[in-house]
């Protein structure tokens, strides 16, 4: 399964090392750039920048499933071009 991590901070750290051990391909999804070493380091195979139509628009419909782990208000709506057709956002 391809799984998509929005938030790159201690929970989303976690579950990128989460679905990694369990298998899968990894997508961290940031719209801080700086956070990319961070995701590659706890295992996430694919960086998104959020901010960067050119980044959303490479991974467009790459992912199964979209793990929302970002406390603060935002548009979830945004991220529903990265998920393949009947993926889900949770």
């Amino acid at each position: 399964m391809k799984i998509g991590i929005i938030g790159i901070g201690g929970l989303g750290t976690m579950g990128i090392k989460l679905a990694k051990s369990l298998g899968h391909t990894v997508y961290a999804i940031s719209s801080s750039e700086h956070k990319e070493k961070l995701a590659k380091e706890k295992g996430a195979d694919f960086f998104v920048n959020a901010k960067c139509p050119k980044s959303m628009a490479e991974y467009a419909g790459s992912c199964d499933l979209i793990l929302n782990t970002v406390s603060a208000d935002h548009e979830v709506s945004f991220y529903i071009g990265l998920l393949r057709t009947s993926g889900n956002i949770v």
